[in-house]
């Protein structure tokens, strides 16, 4: 039982963990996006 709670709160804080980088990772995609559709705004003009 004991180790069954132990895994519990391992794989708890691994997911909390995944969350955290997929939640990065949008953020730095986002940040790309805005520096790509910038760049094509200065071009245009």
């Amino acid at each position: 039982m004991r180790k069954l709670i132990v895994m519990a709160i391992v794989a708890a804080g691994l997911t909390a963990a995944a969350c955290n980088t997929v939640s990065g990772a949008g953020q730095d995609v986002t940040a790309a996006g805005r520096a790509v559709t910038s760049t094509a705004e200065d071009a245009k003009n």
